[in-house]
């Protein structure tokens, strides 16, 4: 028991650790798992998955992977296929048999299997998987549209790569006992479709049950974790991996059906992902043995090589061939196909079912697809950025700020931050109120920030920083928790001062965003010096011109708001923290119409010793 608790704690430290990193570094944080995994396992022998818990990994294993596949149907928004027009389903239904007939080709001309075992291996690596797509696409900014035909790709294609694999395998099992080959593909067909009905049932008897309230809020989450593992446990009972299919129709099927619980939930499945892909990947990597990898062969690595060069583009240029997708993002998702753990378990399930039937080459597949996974996820993880800048298929990139409200003020701030190359967008649902900032030329999105259909209408990727900055402080918090878990808590920000524990008349704190400003003035004092000429000023630090020298330039009452860093990131001053802007960062503020004196100025240079240097570099602290 102690054993087993030791390696779960060291498996929830590497995951969640190496998912840290990759978020400090921006390195692909599943080979950083993968990496982790592997050092700990076979190199320093301190996780050893298959002795500390036995029969129960690979259940275990299973029921992960049908958790992430559910979670992955819930993402799945038909209102995102809009945006791809026929690519996702000609990825699916054409790339998929597409990839099976090269993969299979692949693997008997060059990896040399025999066919049974040729095709059912290619039947496998039909199956891409959210748990490397996902992450990959979390810490990349690749444009809406590749990013979400890969993200279907991976969660359609996954229980259908499976169920490929296990009507290739009954067909040759049924022609090794003698019987007719043929009868196993109506009776896996209807295990599919029956499969499929209990997911929908499911997804069914949980928006019905859901809103009218027939399960407590507080038992919501756990009622549809049970009722997810209860479902593929059925499904398998019916017939091997059609669990996959059952639980990924149950997500979609949920995702779609606008449960309004299914927001409040959201976060709390989230997480349960992201732990449940670290674990994995770091149990899968730990299990590697050095046995496994000497049996890998020359020809294997041609065989991966043709893999990435030659059956996924082509599969990618026949499925969207005659289709509006431009060229540079079919490239792009030729290139891009991670396999990951689902493609493993599968492969350890059929190499032993495959010796039993007498093919020999049955025992290579655990060996190949570790070695086919380890090489995709290398190869894509690295590159996934690189090949997107290159072919021009990122997004905007996330350096802009929303700003909610048109108002003078948030206007006046979107002109100034503009001008510095800021992105800026001002959301509000009066056109009148938008007309001022149309007029002065910046981006505005007509419509309720709030409204679900804001998730298909504006890309929230574009931007690092929220300002709510209505008149309204109680929408302005409302708008600012609605978009914490998305942007972070420490990314949302709005006008006015917390109140205090005690004050009944007072929002607190841990249900608003940050307060701008260090004196955290609220919107009627906004009004109140916006009348009385107040403006915003730009000053850029150097070396000898630092935060306090800029700070002594200002009129009295002035007040900070911003840091423009060099790389482009927003850090607010709040009436909590204050970031420290360094040499080359802008810095903001928001100031009484009374231009800094020359003799503030030459004082403040003064007293960094830089007489000389005052006139070259007088910082820019003039009106806009």
């Amino acid at each position: 028991m102690e054993e087993q608790a030791i390696v779960i704690a060291l498996v929830g430290v590497l995951g969640i650790g190496a998912q840290w990193v990759a978020w400090r570094t921006g390195w692909p944080a599943i080979v950083l798992m993968l990496g982790a995994g592997f050092i700990a396992g076979p190199l320093l022998g301190g996780i050893d998955p298959h002795h500390a818990f036995g029969e129960l990994l690979e259940p275990a294993v299973s029921i992960g992977v049908a958790l992430i596949l559910f979670e992955g149907g819930l993402s799945l928004d038909f209102r995102e296929l809009r945006k791809t027009g026929s690519a996702v389903w000609r990825m699916c239904v054409i790339g998929g048999p597409v990839a099976w007939l090269l993969g299979s080709l692949a693997c008997y001309y060059i990896a040399g299997l025999v066919w049974p075992v040729a095709i059912i291996f290619a039947g496998i690596l039909i199956v891409t998987g959210p748990t490397v797509v996902i992450p990959m696409l979390r810490q990349s900014a690749v444009a809406q549209r590749p990013s979400a035909v890969l993200k279907w790709e991976a969660i359609v294609n996954d229980p259908v790569g499976a169920m490929a694999a296990v009507l290739a395998y009954e067909y040759f099992r049924a022609s090794a006992d003698g019987s007719n080959a043929l009868e196993v593909v109506p009776l896996l067909l209807f295990a599919t479709v029956a499969a499929a009905i209990l997911g929908y049932a499911a997804a069914k008897l949980i928006a019905w049950s859901f809103p009218r309230g027939y399960v407590p809020e507080y038992l919501k989450a756990p009622v549809l974790l049970v009722v997810v593992v209860a479902l593929f446990v059925v499904a398998n009972a019916i017939q091997n991996e059609t669990g996959l299919v059952a639980v990924t129709i149950m997500g979609i099927a949920l995702a779609n059906m606008k449960v309004d619980s299914l927001r409040d939930i959201h976060p709390f499945k989230q997480n349960i992902a992201v732990i449940l892909v670290s674990g994995i990947f770091i149990l899968l990597s730990a299990s590697l043995e050095f046995e496994t990898l000497r049996s890998l062969e020359w020809q294997f690595t041609l065989f991966i090589l043709a893999i990435l060069f030659l059956v996924r583009p082509a599969t990618v240029i026949i499925s969207l061939a005659f289709s509006s997708i431009p060229w540079r993002e079919r490239l792009f998702l030729g290139w891009i196909a991670p396999r990951g753990i689902v493609s493993i378990a599968i492969s350890g399930l059929f190499a032993l079912r495959l010796s039993d039937l007498g093919y020999g080459d049955g025992t290579i597949l655990i060996s190949l697809s570790f070695a086919v996974c380890v090489a995709t996820i290398v190869a894509h993880g690295f590159t996934i950025q690189p090949v997107a800048r290159l072919l021009g298929v990122t997004g905007a990139g996330s350096k802009g700020l929303l700003l909610v409200g048109a108002t003078p003020w948030s206007i006046a701030l979107a002109i100034e931050l503009k001008a510095v190359g800021v992105p800026v967008t001002i959301s509000d649902t009066s056109w009148w109120r938008l007309s001022a900032a149309r007029q002065q030329g910046l981006e505005t999105y007509h419509g309720e920030i709030l409204a679900e259909a804001t998730e298909h209408t504006l890309d929230l990727t574009r931007y690092q920083v929220l300002v709510a900055a209505t008149e309204n402080e109680a929408y302005n918090s409302l708008v600012c928790m609605e978009f914490a878990p998305e942007l972070g808590r420490d990314a949302v920000y709005q006008l006015g001062e917390p109140g205090h524990h005690d004050d009944p008349r007072a929002l607190p704190s841990a249900i608003r965003g940050r307060s701008l400003f260090e004196s955290g003035a609220d919107m009627e004092e906004m009004h109140r010096r916006q009348t009385a000429g107040w403006e915003f000023r730009k000053t850029r630090l150097s070396d000898r011109f630092g935060i306090d020298d800029a700070r002594s330039t200002l009129p009295d009452g002035a007040d900070f708001l911003l840091v423009l860093r060099k790389d482009g990131g927003l850090k607010f001053f709040t009436h909590a923290s204050r970031p420290s802007p360094g040499s080359g960062d802008l810095v903001l503020s928001y100031s009484p119409p009374e231009a800094p004196s020359a003799e503030r100025v030459q004082a403040a240079r003064e007293r960094k010793g830089d007489k000389k240097g005052a006139g070259a570099n007088k910082p820019d602290a003039s009106p806009a």
